[in-house]
């Protein structure tokens, strides 16, 4: 893409919407190298420095902070008319990036997107795995998906996919080595399969439902994972206890390569949210993925 007179402008809108150029690089879906470029002939142009640069952060000078105080408002109904029409003509389009843990992708939004890029063939859907918790909004991206728990409260957030219940899975050779617990508190003598969050570094302790409550129980293991849906292969190794989703396991255990314990303690959680900031200038490709879900979710 390469950036016109009109481009600078929005370009410079973008940095400083994001407050970097990174962030605005992947919103208008060039290289920060590009947009860097075409703010500097935006600021030769116009004969004055608009952004105060340094190797971690970018902000506006007094003349940029008067400069987008005038163009701002404009570009904004340029972009809005741009969508609007879009929608009229029955046609969103651009990159639509997401962002989502591949659990959610396999479970909530795999089942969706065939139908969802047929009905809309001028959305480009980019889709970026990340098992962490992530800020879509400095990241560049038009939306994420996640447990609702872990969602930002200045986000807004619709269901996607129905409720999902937990399922904690062991080979039968496993079970012959170790007998299979009674109680989360047992946890404590069998090897499980951790996860950690690569984001900040924890291990994921295991909930349950002890006593009409939900419970965290530290759990230990030799094996740590980084991708939620690597604990089945695991299990299905003999490696120890995996703890997953039913929907993963539920195959396996038909087909007798796994089986469940601690059914009776294992709880059921609302879901998956689809999110976004919470803005009215939403583009049309965004707007095409929230209707969509709300059309065809459970």
């Amino acid at each position: 893409m390469k950036l016109n007179h009109l481009d600078g402008l929005i370009a410079f809108w973008k940095v400083a919407e994001h407050s970097g150029f990174t962030a605005a690089a992947a919103d208008l879906a060039v290289s920060p190298s590009a947009l860097s470029q075409a703010i500097r002939q935006l600021e030769t142009r116009l004969g004055v420095r608009l952004l105060n640069r340094t190797t971690r952060s970018v902000s506006l000078t007094e003349a940029g902070q008067a400069y987008l105080a005038r163009i701002g408002p404009a570009l904004g109904q340029v972009i809005d008319a741009g969508d609007e029409l879009n929608v009229l003509q029955g046609r969103p389009s651009g990159i639509l990036r997401l962002n989502a843990a591949r659990v959610s992708i396999a479970l909530v939004l795999r089942p969706l997107l065939d139908g969802f890029l047929q009905a809309y063939p001028d959305v480009q859907l980019e889709l970026t795995n990340d098992e962490g918790f992530v800020n879509i909004v400095e990241r560049g991206f038009d939306a994420g998906i996640r447990f609702g728990e872990s969602i930002d409260r200045d986000m807004v957030a619709i269901p996607i996919g129905g409720p999902v219940t937990v399922a904690v899975v062991a080979s039968p050779e496993y079970l012959r080595r170790m007998p299979a617990p009674q109680h989360p508190a047992e946890l404590v003598h069998h090897n499980c399969v951790r996860l950690r969050f690569v984001t900040t570094g924890s291990i994921y302790k295991w909930e349950f439902e002890t006593d009409g409550r939900l419970v965290d129980y530290e759990v230990a293991g030799n094996l740590v994972i980084s991708d939620t849906t690597f604990s089945i292969d695991a299990a299905l190794e003999g490696v120890g206890l995996a703890y997953t989703f039913e929907q993963f396991a539920e195959p396996h255990i038909q087909a007798g390569r796994l089986q469940r314990v601690l059914t009776k303690f294992s709880p059921t959680f609302p879901g998956f949210q689809l999110y976004y900031p919470s803005r009215h200038d939403q583009p049309s490709k965004l707007k095409a993925l929230i209707d969509y879900v709300n059309k065809h979710r459970p």
